[in-house]
C-alpha cells in the first residue's frame, strides 16, 4: 500500500501539493488526471524516488519493484529487441552472470536463477510486446537510432512493460500510439497484476483500464471510485450545485443540445447514428464537469464553400523512391463535400497518413486526378506542425504574420480561447511545453478560417480539458472534417462516418468503433494480401456458398423490411416535429410576445413547445429502439 499523509511538495517557488493525503491499495489501477502544469509528472518523480517530500510523509513498501516509462528519447545503437529486453534488469544481470561464470558452481547458480526468473520466456515476451505496440518483425533488429522520436517513445514503453514490477508508472503511454496499438495496450494493462498509476488524457483509454481516478487539483489529491465517466458524473453533480457556474453550464449544454438537434435531422446510417446520438446525450449530462475549463474556442469557417471541396479520381497514392515508385493505394476514388465528418481508420502502415498528405498536396499523386473546389481552404494539422513553429516568436507575432491586417485585440481574444491569456500571448514559445505548442499549432490552423479540416492525431500532448474544447469546436464547425486519431471519444463525438484504409483500398466502413475493434481481431482471416486467405472463386463449394448466402441475405431483408419501414417513418416524423419545434421557438424569440396583452398567446405557445418536445422525445425513443432491433438482427 502507498500512503500520502499530509504531503507538501514544491518545485522552485510553485507549490504543487499542500497537506495532500491519499491511500493507494495493492492491485488498484488509478488514472492521475489534472491540468498541464499541475504537477502530475513531478508526483511520478516523487514516487520513483527522484524527489523527496517537503512536508508530511510518503510511505511506499520497501521491497516493491517500481517500473516507470522513461520520457527521454535516446539514440542507441542497440536493436529494438535488445533495447526492450534491457527493461528486464534482473534478466540482464542473470545473463551477465552466466557469461562471466568462473566455474561450474557459479554457472549452476546463475542457471538456477535463470530458471526461477523464467528467463527463457523473456525474448518471446519482448517480441510480443513490440508486435503489440506496432513494430513488425523486420523492425526488431533495427537500431534504436534509426527510429523517429515517436517510435522511440514506444520502445521506452516496451522497456517499462518488460520490467517485473509491483508498481508500474506510465506517463502518457498512448501519446505516440495509433488506435490499434492503443487498443492492444488497453487490453494488456487490464491484465497487469500489480498496482498501476498512469497519466493519460485519453478518456476512453482511462475508462477501459482504470478502477479509480486521482484528481490533482488545487494542490490536493482527491480519489474518485470508478473510471473517468464515473468521475465526470460525480464532478458534474457537484459543480451543477454551484450557483455561480450555473449560467456558464447552461450555455454549454445549450450548445450541445443544438448540435444534437442538427445531427438528428441528418442521421442516415442506423448504427453510426445510434452510437453518435448516445455519445452526444452523454455529453449533455457531463457538460457541467467541464464548465470551469480554461479553453473555449471555435474553428472559424471560410465564408464561401464549393461542393465538392476536393475529389480524387482513379488516383494512385504513394511515394517516389530512388529505385522507382511505391504505390500504397492504387485507383482511389473519393469526394469530400461540405458537412462531411469522416474518421479515418486503418492499421499502421496501411496508408492513412499518405492519403492525408496527398489531399493536402504535401506529396504528389503518382497517377490520376486531384480536383480542388474553387473555394477550397484546407486547415491541416499534423505532428510536424509543432516542429515547424517559429519558437523564437510569440503567439501574437506568429498570427500577425499570417494576417498582418488583424488587430492586436482580435489576436489576443483568439489566443485566449486556446489558453494563452494576457501577456502569455506575447511570450516567446521556445520554452513552452509540448501541450502548449500543440495548442498554438491548432490556433494557427483555426486562425486561417479553413472549410476543410484535416487533422492527423490532433490530441497528442493535449490535456483532457483541451480535448473536450477541441471536440466541441469540431462539433460546431460547419465545414468538412477528416480525422485520424487514437482518441476514441473525439471520434465518437465528432464524426458521422468512417473510411477504412486497408489492403490497398480506401472504402466506407459500415460500422462503429466497436465493429472496427472486431475487424482488427479477425483481420488476419480476411487479409487479401495473403494468397492462403483468398478463397478459390472457381471452386464448386464457393459457388454454392455464394448462392446460399444470397438466399439468406434476401430472406433477412424481407424479414427486416417492416422494421426498416417503421424506422424510416419514425425518422420522417422526427424531422417534421423538429421543424414544428423550430417554428415555435422562433415565435417565442419574439420579444413582443412577452407583453401583457399577449399573455394568453404566450401561454399557448409554451404549452405547444412542451407538447412538441414530449412527442419528439417519444418518437426518438421509438427510433432508437427500432435501430437497436435492426442492429441486433445482424
Amino acid at each position: 500500500m502507498i500512503e500520502f499523509n499530509q504531503v507538501s511538495l514544491q518545485r522552485g517557488t510553485q507549490t504543487l501539493l499542500k497537506d495532500a493525503s491519499l491511500r493507494i491499495h495493492d492491485g488498484q489501477k488509478l488514472a492521475l488526471i489534472g491540468p498541464n502544469g499541475a504537477g502530475k509528472s513531478t508526483l511520478f518523480a516523487l514516487l520513483n524516488g527522484e524527489l523527496t517530500v517537503d512536508g508530511g510523509d510518503l510511505e511506499i513498501p520497501g521491497k516493491w519493484r517500481i517500473s516507470h516509462m522513461a520520457q527521454e528519447v535516446v539514440a542507441s545503437e542497440r536493436s529494438a529487441l535488445d533495447y526492450a529486453i534491457d527493461g528486464d534488469k534482473p534478466y540482464r544481470t542473470i545473463e551477465a552472470g552466466i557469461a562471466n561464470a568462473a566455474d561450474d558452481h557459479q554457472l549452476t547458480h546463475w542457471l538456477d536463477r535463470m530458471d526461477q526468473h523464467k528467463g527463457y520466456e523473456v525474448p518471446v515476451k519482448a517480441e510480443q510486446l513490440l508486435h503489440g505496440l506496432g513494430f513488425n518483425q523486420a523492425d526488431l533488429q533495427r537500431a534504436v537510432k534509426d527510429f523517429s522520436g515517436g517510435w522511440r517513445i514506444r520502445l521506452n514503453l516496451a522497456q517499462a512493460l518488460m520490467m517485473p514490477s509491483d508498481l508500474l508508472l506510465l506517463d502518457e503511454p498512448t501519446n505516440h500510439l495509433d488506435l490499434e496499438a492503443t487498443l492492444w495496450l488497453e487490453g494488456y494493462l487490464r491484465k497487469y497484476p500489480g498496482t498501476l498509476l498512469f497519466i493519460s488524457h485519453d478518456r476512453d483509454f482511462i475508462d477501459g483500464v482504470a478502477d479509480h481516478i486521482v484528481h490533482l487539483h488545487e494542490q490536493k489529491l482527491t480519489l474518485y471510485p470508478g473510471n473517468y465517466s464515473a468521475y465526470e458524473r460525480i464532478r458534474a453533480e457537484k459543480l451543477a450545485q454551484q450557483q455561480l457556474l450555473f449560467e456558464k453550464q447552461q450555455t454549454r449544454v445549450e450548445e450541445i443540445e443544438k448540435f444534437v438537434t442538427r445531427f438528428r435531422a441528418k442521421a442516415s446510417k442506423a448504427k453510426q447514428a445510434q452510437s453518435r446520438l448516445k455519445e452526444l446525450q452523454r455529453m449533455e449530462l457531463i457538460a457541467p464537469a467541464h464548465v470551469d475549463s480554461p479553453f473555449r474556442f471555435e474553428f472559424p469557417c471560410h465564408e464561401q464553400m464549393s461542393s465538392p471541396l476536393l475529389t480524387l479520381k482513379q488516383a494512385d497514392l504513394g511515394y517516389q523512391q530512388a529505385n522507382g515508385t511505391k504505390t500504397l493505394l492504387p485507383g482511389v476514388n473519393l469526394s469530400i463535400v461540405p458537412g462531411d465528418r469522416i474518421g479515418l481508420l486503418g492499421p499502421n502502415g496501411a496508408g492513412k497518413s499518405t492519403l492525408l498528405k496527398t489531399l493536402c498536396e504535401e506529396i504528389p499523386l503518382l497517377a490520376g486526378e486531384r480536383t480542388r473546389g474553387e473555394h477550397l481552404h484546407i486547415g491541416y494539422f499534423a505532428q510536424h506542425q509543432l516542429e515547424s513553429l517559429d519558437t523564437s516568436a510569440s503567439g501574437m507575432l506568429i498570427l500577425q504574420r499570417l494576417k498582418p491586417k488583424a488587430s492586436e485585440q482580435s489576436i489576443r481574444n483568439f489566443l485566449g480561447g486556446f489558453g494563452f491569456h494576457g501577456d502569455r500571448a506575447l511570450e516567446v514559445i521556445e520554452p513552452f511545453s509540448g501541450g502548449e505548442k500543440a495548442r498554438m499549432a491548432l490556433a494557427c490552423v483555426a486562425w486561417m478560417k479553413p472549410n476543410l479540416l484535416i487533422l492527423d492525431e490532433p490530441t497528442n500532448h493535449l490535456d483532457i480539458e483541451m480535448r473536450e474544447a477541441l471536440t466541441l469546436a469540431l462539433q460546431n464547425f460547419p465545414g468538412a472534417i477528416l480525422i485520424v486519431s487514437h482518441d476514441r471519444h473525439l471520434l465518437k463525438a465528432s464524426v458521422d462516418e468512417y473510411w477504412l484504409v486497408d489492403h490497398g483500398k480506401v472504402q466506407e466502413f459500415d460500422g462503429d468503433l466497436d465493429d472496427y475493434h472486431q475487424y482488427l481481431n479477425t483481420r488476419g482471416q480476411w487479409d487479401t494480401s495473403s494468397p492462403a486467405a483468398a478463397p478459390d472463386s472457381t471452386s464448386p463449394a464457393t459457388t454454392v456458398d455464394r448462392k446460399e448466402q444470397k438466399r439468406l441475405d434476401a430472406a433477412r431483408r424481407q424479414r427486416l423490411a417492416p422494421l426498416r419501414k417503421q424506422q424510416q417513418a419514425a425518422e420522417k416524423q422526427m424531422e417534421k416535429l423538429q421543424q414544428q419545434l423550430t417554428a415555435i421557438e422562433t415565435t417565442l424569440a419574439d420579444s413582443s410576445l412577452y407583453e401583457d396583452a399577449r399573455k394568453q398567446e404566450l401561454k399557448q405557445r409554451l404549452a405547444e413547445q412542451a407538447e412538441t418536445k414530449s412527442k419528439l422525445e417519444d418518437v426518438e425513443m421509438e427510433w432508437m429502439d427500432l435501430t437497436e432491433q435492426l442492429e441486433n438482427s445482424d
